[in-house]
């Protein structure tokens, strides 16, 4: 399978098939690639080898790797829209995608001074900060924290664990709509803990809104501070 001798480095030729079985769609989007010990076997080389092969692989962006999973073709990118009137399930429903939300943490705490002046409340008042990763068809793609001000949602903790959605959460406490009144967009590097909890490394950078959302009165009622995977989404602001 491979030519030795013929002045083209392994990892070129490695990279090469590997190219070309993706391009001719015997891996598809979202298949595993053999581990690293397989195409060791299969091409008669070290890991290092495969190693390289898979990194450059990964910078063209015909694959991603996954921290304790592996290796994967890489799907279609998620355009995840932010208008006036954002909602994580529909954006992906929309797109046909599977939408899922798991909760990492809900607790009352006290509001620190960017949290307060968002939610034009006093610092030191009582919020509900809730921590949740969603996904899309199962993949990891975001990491959020919500924060939302406790005298107009007393006992959140209770209903929101109950309900597991904050758009029905808010709906039990008389809010029947809000919208988004501002958002903010930075892309930085993680921390260990954001990386981890993205299942991602910590040398890729992510995206990251900050937005408020407000009652049909105008009332800040959520500022949330959402964390989007940069290989798995692409973010649109619309009008």
């Amino acid at each position: 399978m491979l030519t030795r001798g013929n002045g083209v480095a392994l990892w070129r030729q490695i990279h090469a098939q590997l190219e070309a079985a993706i391009s001719s769609g015997r891996f598809g989007p979202g298949d595993r690639l053999p581990s690293e010990n397989s195409l060791s076997v299969e091409f008669g080389v070290n890991r290092h080898t495969i190693r390289r092969a898979l990194s450059v692989l990964e910078e063209d962006g015909l694959i991603r790797v996954e921290q304790g999973r592996g290796s994967f073709v890489r799907e279609p990118v998620i355009h995840y829209p932010v208008s006036r009137r954002t909602r994580f399930s529909e954006n992906l429903s929309r797109q046909r995608r599977t939408p899922g939300n798991i909760l990492l943490q809900a607790v009352d705490t006290e509001a620190e001074p960017r949290v307060a002046e968002a939610l034009g409340i006093e610092p030191g008042e009582v919020v509900t900060r809730i921590t949740s990763a969603g996904e899309a068809d199962g993949r990891r793609i975001s990491y959020s924290t919500a924060f939302f001000p406790k005298t107009l949602f007393p006992g959140m903790v209770r209903v929101y664990r109950e309900l597991k959605s904050v758009t029905r959460t808010l709906e039990y406490f008389g809010v029947s709509d809000y919208s988004r009144k501002q958002t903010r967009i930075i892309a930085r590097m993680p921390t260990g803990e954001e990386a981890g909890e993205l299942r991602q490394p910590r040398n890729r950078p992510v995206l990251v809104t900050e937005s408020v959302n407000v009652d049909e009165t105008g009332v800040p009622v959520e500022f949330g501070v959402c964390l989007f995977a940069s290989d798995w989404v692409q973010i649109l602001v619309e009008p």
